[in-house]
C-alpha cells in the first residue's frame, strides 16, 4: 500500500489507534501507540523514542531515534476490542539526521535480501514454529501445567488445543498470513502451525506477527503460550524449522538436489553447513536453547540428508516448487531478522565460493555410534558466543558494532546462568514468562 491509500483506509475503517512496532537486537518486540490523526506526520517526520532505553541500541549521549512506519506492513489487530479499530505497522528506524540506524536488525535483513537479488536469485523463506500452551492460575499468571496430555497429531479428547489453533489460524488469515498446516505436536500441550513461505523480510515480519497473535489468542482463552526452547525438561523442545528455496529465472534450483545437477543449491547448503557453528548464537540465543539440541529430533551434528529428521539440514520429500531445504536447529527465541540474514548470507557465501556439498549422512544420528568424523554444534551458549565472536563472517554481515553488542549481552547472560544456584529456577525467572 502507498501512504495515501493507508490514510484513506484509516479514515474509511474508523481506525483510532496505530501501533508502530519494532524489536530490540535480541528480537523482543516493542511498540509505540499513536492516534490516527498523527499518522500522516509519522510518515513524514517519524515518531521519536529514547534509544538508550532499548537494550543494545544507543548510549545516553545520542539517544533520540525515530520510527518511520512502512505502509505495506499494515495489519489490523483483530483481537483488540472496539469501538475504535487498531492497526499495526512495522517500522524502519532512523537517526535524528535521517540516516539509517545501524542496529535496526530489520534493515540488516533487507540489505542481505537486496544483495541476493543482485545475483539474480529470489529467496523464499517459511517457518514452522512450535509452542506450548499452559494453564494459568486464578490471577491469570502462567503455571507450568500443560493444557493437555496429547501427543503428535492426536485429536480430541487427547488434543484440547484444536479450537485454540483454529482461532489462531483464522486470526492470522485476517492479518494477511496464510496458515498451511496446524496440529498437535509431540509434547503435552505442544502445537505447531506452519504458514506459507514468503520473501525473507516478510517471513520475518510474519513470524513476529504470529508470536504476538498466538500469545494474544491464548490469553483470551485463559491460557499462556510459551515459545521457550525447552519449557519442560523431559519433553520435546520448541523448534522453529526454517525452510528455504531459491528461484533463478523462474526455476527452483533445489530441484534434484543431491543428484549433482543443482550445483547452486548444493553450494548454498554447503555454505550454511560450514557457517552453522558461527551463527548458532543467533539461531539458538538463550542458555535454555542448548537443552533442546541433540534430542527429540533436534540436531546436534553438522550434517545433511534427504528426509532424515536427525540431521541439521533435511531435504523434505517434495516436488517442483515445494522442493526446499529445512534447517532444523533454530528455535523461536531468536531474532528472525538477524537469523534469516545470517542463514541466507551463509548460503550465498557458499554459492560465491562454489563450495562442495559434503557426503550425505543417512543414519539415525540419535542412535548411530559412527559420528566421530562429524562436526558438532556448540554445546552451550558460552561456546556459541565465543565461536561467533571469532567469526569475520558474522561481523561482515550484521556489522561489527551490532555483533559486539549482541554477543556482549549474551556473554553476560551465560555468566548469570553459570552463576545461578538452580538451573530450573533461572530458566523460569529469565525465560518462561518472557519468550
Amino acid at each position: 500500500m502507498k501512504i495515501n491509500e493507508v490514510l484513506e483506509f484509516v479514515r474509511e475503517n474508523e481506525v483510532k489507534f496505530i501501533r508502530l512496532s519494532f524489536c530490540d537486537i535480541l528480537g523482543l518486540q516493542k511498540n509505540i501507540s499513536i492516534t490516527a490523526d498523527t499518522l500522516e506526520d509519522a510518515f513524514k517526520y517519524g515518531v521519536s523514542f529514547d534509544g538508550h532505553a532499548i537494550r543494545g541500541f544507543s548510549d545516553v549521549t545520542r539517544s533520540d531515534l525515530f520510527l518511520f512506519p512502512e505502509p505495506d506492513t499494515l495489519a489490523v489487530l483483530p483481537w483488540r476490542p472496539g469501538p475504535g479499530r487498531v492497526i499495526r505497522f512495522y517500522c524502519s528506524i532512523k537517526n535524528s539526521d535521517g540516516s539509517k540506524f545501524n542496529r535496526d536488525t530489520r534493515e540488516v535483513l533487507r540489505r542481505v535480501c537486496l544483495q541476493a537479488q543482485k545475483f539474480g536469485y529470489e529467496c523464499k523463506t517459511g517457518a514452522e514454529c512450535e509452542f506450548y500452551l499452559f494453564k494459568t492460575d486464578d490471577d491469570g499468571n502462567p503455571t507450568h501445567t500443560p493444557f493437555d496430555k496429547g501427543g503428535y497429531l492426536d485429536i480430541s479428547p487427547l488434543d484440547r488445543c484444536g479450537d485454540i489453533r483454529r482461532e489462531i489460524c483464522l486470526t492470522l488469515e485476517e492479518m494477511g498470513i496464510k496458515p498451511e498446516t496446524s496440529h498437535h505436536e509431540q509434547g503435552p500441550g505442544q502445537n505447531e502451525i506452519g504458514f506459507r513461505f514468503n520473501t525473507p523480510l516478510e517471513a520475518a515480519d510474519d513470524l513476529q506477527t504470529f508470536k504476538t497473535a498466538v500469545k494474544a489468542i491464548a490469553a483470551r482463552n485463559g491460557l499462556y503460550a510459551s515459545f521457550m526452547p525447552k519449557p519442560i525438561a523431559n519433553a520435546p523442545g520448541n523448534g522453529m524449522h526454517v525452510n528455504l528455496s531459491l528461484m533463478y529465472n523462474g526455476r527452483n534450483v533445489f530441484n534434484n538436489i543431491g543428484e549433482k545437477t543443482s550445483t547452486a543449491a548444493e553450494s548454498f547448503i554447503a555454505g550454511i553447513l560450514e557457517k552453522s557453528p558461527e551463527i548458532t548464537a543467533f539461531l539458538n540465543p538463550v542458555a535454555n536453547s542448548y537443552d533442546r539440541l541433540g534430542k527429540f529430533e533436534a540436531p546436534k551434528y553438522v550434517s545433511w540428508s534427504h528426509e532424515n529428521r536427525s540431521q541439521l539440514v533435511r531435504i523434505p520429500a517434495a516436488k517442483d516448487k515445494k522442493m526446499r531445504m529445512e534447517l532444523r536447529s533454530p528455535d523461536p527465541a531468536l531474532n528472525p531478522y538477524l537469523a534469516f540474514a545470517l542463514i541466507i548470507a551463509a548460503g550465498f557465501d557458499g554459492i560465491n565460493r562454489d563450495l562442495k556439498l559434503p557426503p550425505r549422512v543417512d543414519s539415525d544420528l540419535y542412535k548411530s555410534e559412527n559420528t566421530s568424523g562429524l562436526l558438532t554444534l556448540p554445546v552451550n551458549l558460552g561456546e556459541a558466543v565465543e565461536t561467533a565472536r571469532n567469526s569475520d563472517f558474522v561481523k561482515s554481515i550484521i556489522g561489527e558494532g551490532l555483533a559486539n553488542e549482541y554477543l556482549a549481552l549474551k556473554k553476560a547472560e551465560f555468566a548469570d546462568f553459570n552463576g545461578s544456584e538452580n538451573k530450573d529456577v533461572f530458566y523460569r525467572e529469565k525465560y518462561f514468562s518472557s519468550i
